[in-house]
Protein backbone atom coordinates (compact mmCIF):
# COMPACT_ATOMS: atom_id res chain seq x y z
CA UNK A 1 0.00 0.00 0.00
CA UNK A 2 1.54 3.32 -1.08
CA UNK A 3 1.54 6.36 1.15
CA UNK A 4 -1.47 8.61 0.76
CA UNK A 5 0.67 11.56 1.76
CA UNK A 6 2.67 13.02 -1.14
CA UNK A 7 4.00 16.26 0.33
CA UNK A 8 6.33 16.22 3.30
CA UNK A 9 7.63 18.84 5.71
CA UNK A 10 11.31 19.54 6.18
CA UNK A 11 11.44 17.21 9.19
CA UNK A 12 9.65 14.35 7.37
CA UNK A 13 10.84 11.87 4.74
CA UNK A 14 9.33 8.82 3.05
CA UNK A 15 11.10 5.46 3.37
CA UNK A 16 10.31 3.06 0.53
CA UNK A 17 6.61 2.96 -0.27
CA UNK A 18 4.69 2.92 3.02
CA UNK A 19 6.92 4.26 5.79
CA UNK A 20 7.87 7.72 7.01
CA UNK A 21 10.53 9.08 9.33
CA UNK A 22 9.70 12.28 11.16
CA UNK A 23 11.18 14.45 13.87
CA UNK A 24 9.48 14.90 17.23
CA UNK A 25 11.37 17.31 19.41
CA UNK A 26 15.07 16.63 18.89
CA UNK A 27 14.78 12.94 17.98
CA UNK A 28 13.73 11.06 14.87
CA UNK A 29 10.87 8.54 14.82
CA UNK A 30 9.36 6.20 12.26
CA UNK A 31 5.87 5.00 11.41
CA UNK A 32 4.84 2.33 8.93
CA UNK A 33 1.36 1.18 7.95
CA UNK A 34 0.68 -2.54 8.43
CA UNK A 35 -2.25 -3.44 6.16
CA UNK A 36 -2.93 -6.87 7.69
CA UNK A 37 -3.10 -5.46 11.21
CA UNK A 38 -4.72 -2.14 10.18
CA UNK A 39 -2.38 -0.19 12.44
CA UNK A 40 0.77 1.91 12.28
CA UNK A 41 3.96 0.44 13.70
CA UNK A 42 5.83 3.27 15.41
CA UNK A 43 9.44 3.37 16.55
CA UNK A 44 11.65 5.84 18.34
CA UNK A 45 14.89 5.81 16.36
CA UNK A 46 16.80 7.30 19.29
CA UNK A 47 18.99 9.55 17.19
CA UNK A 48 19.17 13.23 16.24
CA UNK A 49 21.00 12.52 12.99
CA UNK A 50 18.85 12.29 9.85
CA UNK A 51 21.06 9.84 7.93
CA UNK A 52 21.37 7.55 10.97
CA UNK A 53 17.61 7.71 11.37
CA UNK A 54 17.15 6.61 7.74
CA UNK A 55 19.51 3.66 8.22
CA UNK A 56 17.68 2.52 11.36
CA UNK A 57 14.29 3.00 9.73
CA UNK A 58 15.29 0.82 6.76
CA UNK A 59 16.29 -1.96 9.16
CA UNK A 60 12.91 -1.75 10.90
CA UNK A 61 11.20 -1.72 7.49
CA UNK A 62 12.89 -4.93 6.34
CA UNK A 63 12.20 -6.64 9.69
CA UNK A 64 8.50 -5.79 9.40
CA UNK A 65 8.41 -7.06 5.83
CA UNK A 66 9.95 -10.37 6.91
CA UNK A 67 7.26 -10.72 9.58
CA UNK A 68 4.58 -9.91 7.03
CA UNK A 69 5.81 -12.54 4.56
CA UNK A 70 6.12 -15.23 7.26
CA UNK A 71 2.59 -14.60 8.49
CA UNK A 72 3.66 -13.15 11.86
CA UNK A 73 2.28 -10.01 13.46
CA UNK A 74 4.18 -7.06 14.81
CA UNK A 75 1.88 -5.85 17.57
CA UNK A 76 2.62 -7.66 20.75
CA UNK A 77 1.62 -8.11 24.34
CA UNK A 78 2.77 -5.63 26.97
CA UNK A 79 5.45 -6.37 29.54
CA UNK A 80 2.75 -6.70 32.20
CA UNK A 81 0.89 -9.28 30.10
CA UNK A 82 4.13 -11.19 29.52
CA UNK A 83 4.79 -11.37 33.27
CA UNK A 84 1.25 -12.57 33.90
CA UNK A 85 1.66 -15.34 31.29
CA UNK A 86 4.95 -16.47 32.79
CA UNK A 87 3.61 -16.49 36.35
CA UNK A 88 0.58 -18.49 35.27
CA UNK A 89 2.96 -21.13 33.95
CA UNK A 90 5.02 -21.13 37.14
CA UNK A 91 1.86 -21.52 39.23
CA UNK A 92 1.42 -24.86 37.50
CA UNK A 93 4.90 -25.77 38.72
CA UNK A 94 3.76 -25.05 42.28
CA UNK A 95 0.73 -27.30 41.80
CA UNK A 96 2.90 -30.15 40.51
CA UNK A 97 5.55 -29.68 43.21
CA UNK A 98 8.36 -28.51 40.92
CA UNK A 99 8.76 -25.33 42.96
CA UNK A 100 7.40 -24.31 46.37
CA UNK A 101 5.00 -21.44 47.09
CA UNK A 102 7.79 -19.39 48.64
CA UNK A 103 9.84 -19.59 45.46
CA UNK A 104 6.84 -18.53 43.39
CA UNK A 105 6.36 -15.51 45.66
CA UNK A 106 10.02 -14.53 45.14
CA UNK A 107 9.65 -14.78 41.35
CA UNK A 108 6.59 -12.56 41.42
CA UNK A 109 8.41 -9.96 43.53
CA UNK A 110 11.44 -9.99 41.18
CA UNK A 111 9.28 -9.45 38.09
CA UNK A 112 7.26 -6.67 39.72
CA UNK A 113 10.52 -4.80 40.32
CA UNK A 114 11.43 -5.31 36.66
CA UNK A 115 8.04 -3.95 35.54
CA UNK A 116 8.52 -0.81 37.61
CA UNK A 117 11.74 -0.14 35.66
CA UNK A 118 10.93 -1.31 32.12
CA UNK A 119 7.34 0.03 32.17
CA UNK A 120 4.19 -2.08 32.40
CA UNK A 121 2.86 -0.92 29.03
CA UNK A 122 6.11 -1.46 27.13
CA UNK A 123 5.61 -3.75 24.14
CA UNK A 124 7.49 -7.04 24.42
CA UNK A 125 8.49 -7.00 20.75
CA UNK A 126 10.01 -3.55 21.09
CA UNK A 127 12.45 -4.67 23.78
CA UNK A 128 16.12 -4.69 22.87
CA UNK A 129 18.96 -6.56 24.54
CA UNK A 130 20.45 -3.32 25.88
CA UNK A 131 17.24 -1.99 27.48
CA UNK A 132 18.23 -3.30 30.94
CA UNK A 133 21.91 -2.49 30.72
CA UNK A 134 21.64 -0.15 33.73
CA UNK A 135 19.23 -2.31 35.71
CA UNK A 136 21.47 -2.34 38.80
CA UNK A 137 21.66 1.46 38.83
CA UNK A 138 17.90 1.84 38.37
CA UNK A 139 17.10 -0.66 41.12
CA UNK A 140 19.46 0.81 43.67
CA UNK A 141 18.54 4.44 43.08
CA UNK A 142 14.85 3.74 43.79
CA UNK A 143 15.68 2.57 47.29
CA UNK A 144 16.21 5.66 49.46
CA UNK A 145 16.29 4.35 53.01
CA UNK A 146 16.56 0.58 52.52
CA UNK A 147 19.83 -0.57 50.90
CA UNK A 148 19.59 -3.34 48.31
CA UNK A 149 22.37 -5.87 47.93
CA UNK A 150 24.12 -6.74 44.70
CA UNK A 151 23.19 -10.39 45.21
CA UNK A 152 19.50 -9.46 45.31
CA UNK A 153 19.78 -7.59 42.01
CA UNK A 154 21.71 -10.44 40.39
CA UNK A 155 18.98 -12.88 41.43
CA UNK A 156 16.34 -10.59 39.94
CA UNK A 157 18.28 -10.39 36.67
CA UNK A 158 18.40 -14.19 36.48
CA UNK A 159 14.64 -14.37 36.98
CA UNK A 160 14.02 -11.74 34.30
CA UNK A 161 16.18 -13.53 31.72
CA UNK A 162 14.54 -16.88 32.54
CA UNK A 163 11.18 -15.28 31.75
CA UNK A 164 12.50 -13.67 28.55
CA UNK A 165 13.84 -17.02 27.35
CA UNK A 166 10.41 -18.59 28.00
CA UNK A 167 8.59 -15.78 26.16
CA UNK A 168 11.04 -15.93 23.23
CA UNK A 169 10.36 -19.63 22.71
CA UNK A 170 6.67 -18.78 22.38
CA UNK A 171 7.25 -16.02 19.85
CA UNK A 172 6.30 -13.18 22.20
CA UNK A 173 9.69 -11.43 22.02
CA UNK A 174 12.49 -11.00 19.48
CA UNK A 175 15.18 -11.41 22.13
CA UNK A 176 15.81 -14.28 24.53
CA UNK A 177 17.35 -12.16 27.27
CA UNK A 178 18.95 -8.86 28.27
CA UNK A 179 22.64 -8.01 28.32
CA UNK A 180 22.90 -6.82 31.90
CA UNK A 181 25.98 -4.83 32.77
CA UNK A 182 28.61 -7.03 34.41
CA UNK A 183 28.94 -6.19 38.09
CA UNK A 184 32.12 -6.32 40.14
CA UNK A 185 32.79 -9.44 42.14
CA UNK A 186 31.68 -9.19 45.76
CA UNK A 187 34.13 -10.42 48.38
CA UNK A 188 31.98 -12.28 50.90
CA UNK A 189 34.96 -13.42 52.93
CA UNK A 190 34.67 -16.56 55.00
CA UNK A 191 30.89 -16.65 54.60
CA UNK A 192 30.97 -17.10 50.83
CA UNK A 193 30.35 -20.84 50.87
CA UNK A 194 28.21 -21.13 53.98
CA UNK A 195 25.21 -19.56 55.60
CA UNK A 196 26.26 -16.89 58.10
CA UNK A 197 25.74 -17.64 61.80
CA UNK A 198 25.70 -15.60 64.98
CA UNK A 199 28.77 -15.25 67.16
CA UNK A 200 28.66 -16.95 70.58
CA UNK A 201 28.13 -13.69 72.48
CA UNK A 202 25.30 -12.79 70.12
CA UNK A 203 23.62 -16.15 70.71
CA UNK A 204 23.85 -15.63 74.48
CA UNK A 205 22.30 -12.17 74.17
CA UNK A 206 19.45 -13.49 72.00
CA UNK A 207 18.76 -16.37 74.38
CA UNK A 208 18.60 -13.99 77.34
CA UNK A 209 16.22 -11.65 75.52
CA UNK A 210 13.97 -14.54 74.43
CA UNK A 211 13.89 -16.02 77.94
CA UNK A 212 12.72 -12.68 79.32
CA UNK A 213 10.21 -12.25 76.47
CA UNK A 214 8.68 -15.72 76.99
CA UNK A 215 8.65 -15.47 80.80
CA UNK A 216 6.78 -12.17 80.64
CA UNK A 217 4.12 -13.69 78.37
CA UNK A 218 3.72 -16.83 80.49
CA UNK A 219 3.16 -14.88 83.73
CA UNK A 220 -0.47 -14.56 82.71
CA UNK A 221 -1.13 -16.62 79.61
CA UNK A 222 -4.85 -15.81 79.73
CA UNK A 223 -4.26 -12.16 78.87
CA UNK A 224 -5.13 -11.45 75.24
CA UNK A 225 -2.05 -11.64 73.06
CA UNK A 226 0.19 -13.36 75.59
CA UNK A 227 -0.32 -16.84 74.16
CA UNK A 228 0.63 -15.64 70.70
CA UNK A 229 3.59 -13.79 72.22
CA UNK A 230 4.85 -16.91 73.99
CA UNK A 231 4.50 -19.04 70.85
CA UNK A 232 6.41 -16.39 68.91
CA UNK A 233 9.24 -16.48 71.45
CA UNK A 234 9.51 -20.26 71.21
CA UNK A 235 9.36 -20.03 67.41
CA UNK A 236 12.28 -17.60 67.30
CA UNK A 237 14.24 -19.75 69.75
CA UNK A 238 13.66 -22.81 67.60
CA UNK A 239 14.90 -20.82 64.59
CA UNK A 240 18.05 -19.99 66.53
CA UNK A 241 18.90 -23.58 67.42
CA UNK A 242 17.89 -25.19 64.13
CA UNK A 243 18.96 -22.65 61.49
CA UNK A 244 16.01 -23.67 59.32
CA UNK A 245 14.71 -21.43 56.58
CA UNK A 246 11.48 -19.71 57.57
CA UNK A 247 9.42 -21.52 54.96
CA UNK A 248 10.77 -24.88 56.11
CA UNK A 249 10.06 -24.14 59.76
CA UNK A 250 6.52 -22.88 59.16
CA UNK A 251 5.68 -26.11 57.35
CA UNK A 252 7.03 -28.44 60.06
CA UNK A 253 4.59 -30.91 61.58
CA UNK A 254 4.69 -32.20 65.13
CA UNK A 255 5.68 -35.60 63.74
CA UNK A 256 8.71 -34.03 62.02
CA UNK A 257 10.39 -33.32 65.38
CA UNK A 258 11.48 -36.17 67.64
CA UNK A 259 12.68 -35.80 71.24
CA UNK A 260 15.83 -37.87 71.69
CA UNK A 261 18.43 -38.26 74.40
CA UNK A 262 18.18 -36.22 77.60
CA UNK A 263 21.61 -35.02 78.73
CA UNK A 264 21.88 -34.72 82.55
CA UNK A 265 25.60 -35.21 82.98
CA UNK A 266 26.48 -31.69 81.90
CA UNK A 267 26.55 -28.44 83.86
CA UNK A 268 23.74 -27.14 81.63
CA UNK A 269 21.31 -30.02 80.94
CA UNK A 270 19.73 -30.06 77.50
CA UNK A 271 17.67 -32.26 75.19
CA UNK A 272 18.60 -33.51 71.76
CA UNK A 273 15.92 -33.32 69.11
CA UNK A 274 15.90 -34.78 65.62
CA UNK A 275 14.26 -32.66 62.91
CA UNK A 276 13.14 -34.00 59.54
CA UNK A 277 12.76 -31.40 56.78
CA UNK A 278 10.52 -32.96 54.15
CA UNK A 279 11.56 -32.58 50.51
CA UNK A 280 8.28 -30.95 49.49
CA UNK A 281 8.88 -28.11 51.97
CA UNK A 282 12.60 -27.67 51.24
CA UNK A 283 13.97 -25.01 48.92
CA UNK A 284 16.29 -27.58 47.33
CA UNK A 285 13.52 -30.22 47.20
CA UNK A 286 15.53 -32.79 49.15
CA UNK A 287 14.60 -34.40 52.46
CA UNK A 288 17.22 -33.94 55.15
CA UNK A 289 17.53 -34.74 58.84
CA UNK A 290 19.45 -32.93 61.53
CA UNK A 291 20.01 -33.32 65.26
CA UNK A 292 20.28 -30.16 67.35
CA UNK A 293 20.61 -29.26 71.02
CA UNK A 294 17.36 -27.87 72.37
CA UNK A 295 17.78 -25.08 74.90
CA UNK A 296 14.23 -25.57 76.12
CA UNK A 297 12.36 -24.05 73.19
CA UNK A 298 10.78 -27.15 71.68
CA UNK A 299 9.96 -28.77 75.01
CA UNK A 300 8.79 -25.41 76.33
CA UNK A 301 6.38 -25.13 73.43
CA UNK A 302 5.10 -28.63 74.14
CA UNK A 303 4.57 -27.79 77.83
CA UNK A 304 2.74 -24.62 76.85
CA UNK A 305 0.52 -26.65 74.55
CA UNK A 306 -0.48 -28.89 77.48
CA UNK A 307 -0.71 -26.03 79.98
CA UNK A 308 -3.25 -23.92 78.15
CA UNK A 309 -6.74 -24.78 79.34
CA UNK A 310 -10.14 -24.09 77.84
CA UNK A 311 -8.89 -24.36 74.26
CA UNK A 312 -7.45 -27.27 72.37
CA UNK A 313 -4.26 -26.12 70.66
CA UNK A 314 -4.49 -27.84 67.32
CA UNK A 315 -1.80 -27.86 64.66
CA UNK A 316 -4.04 -25.55 62.60
CA UNK A 317 -4.22 -23.01 65.45
CA UNK A 318 -0.48 -23.20 66.02
CA UNK A 319 0.13 -22.53 62.30
CA UNK A 320 -2.20 -19.55 62.51
CA UNK A 321 -0.06 -17.98 65.22
CA UNK A 322 3.18 -18.78 63.42
CA UNK A 323 1.74 -17.38 60.20
CA UNK A 324 1.66 -13.96 61.85
CA UNK A 325 5.44 -13.98 61.63
CA UNK A 326 5.09 -13.48 57.87
CA UNK A 327 3.66 -10.02 58.34
CA UNK A 328 5.75 -7.30 56.62
CA UNK A 329 8.08 -5.56 59.04
CA UNK A 330 8.01 -8.30 61.67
Amino acid sequence: MALKKSEFKEDEEAIFDNAVIYKRGEYWHMRMWLPKEHKYARFSLKTRNRSTAKDKAELHYHELKVLEHTGKTYFSKTAKMGVELYLEEREKDVATGIIVKGRFSVLRTHLNHWLSIIGRDTKLKELERTDCENYFFERTKTKKSIPISQTTVENEQSTVNAMMKWLHKRGETYIDGFDFKKLKRVDRGADENRRGSFEEHEVDAIKAALAEYIAEAEKDIEVTGNLSKAVTGYYLGFSLISGLRRGEQLQLRWCDVEDMEHEQARSEPFDLIKITVRGETSKVRKTRKLVVKDSGYYLGLMRLKRKVSGEKITEKKMRQWLGELNRPGF
